[in-house]
């Protein structure tokens, strides 16, 4: 590979490379824009952050964000393909929570801070 060189040189060489290796990553950025991607609806972050809190059922979910089971689905199947959320099965019921990765801890530590940060003070 070429070395990069920048139109305009401001002496920071060392992280002109850096910078320029983790830019020649494009699939390192799309996963990225996936994810946020996942929280881009009101109803999911609000889903996702709930579940980072308890464990619970599409219908107890359901009436704690006041939108029907299958739209509460629908945002269920879209984190959990999205690696955010696991589910188990107990009988007939499907219990979801936030799943135990570290992107999943990141993201809700993330809306917490701009939760903290937007809201007017209580």
């Amino acid at each position: 590979m070429e070395k990069f060189v920048l139109p305009h040189h401001h002496g920071e060489g060392q992280t002109e490379e850096y910078l320029q290796k983790q830019l020649d990553r494009p699939e390192t950025f799309q996963n990225v824009a996936e994810t946020f991607r996942l929280l881009d609806d009101t109803s999911r972050v609000r889903i996702f952050w709930l579940l980072c809190h308890c464990e619970e059922c599409v219908i107890n979910i359901s009436a704690m964000v006041d939108m029907s089971s299958p739209a509460v689905s629908h945002h269920l199947r879209q984190l959990k393909a999205g690696g955010l959320i696991v589910s188990r099965r107990e009988g007939k019921e499907v219990y979801y929570r936030a799943a135990d990765t570290e992107e999943s801890r990141l993201l809700h530590q993330t809306i917490e801070q701009i939760m903290e940060i937007s809201c007017p003070a209580r």
